[in-house]
């Protein structure tokens, strides 16, 4: 591993961004079963995979709020 990037939102630990070997794509490592969905997806992009991670989450969350009603 060459460099990492923690994505937490909210003050929960989702997981990190990984800088693969050739040091321009990133790989989501899920440490939150939320999104877990999105484990090893790999983009070039960190935004748009922090974006991606972000969203699973508020999509999870919302969907146990409504469940829990």
């Amino acid at each position: 591993m060459f460099e990492s990037r923690i994505v937490e939102i909210e003050g929960t630990f989702l997981g990190a961004l990984i800088v693969e070997a050739d040091r321009k794509t990133r790989r989501f490592y899920a440490a939150h079963d939320s999104v877990r969905p999105l484990h090893n997806r790999v983009l070039a992009e960190a935004d748009e995979l922090t974006r991606q991670v972000v969203g699973q989450f508020r999509r999870a969350h919302a969907d146990s709020l409504a469940r829990a009603r």
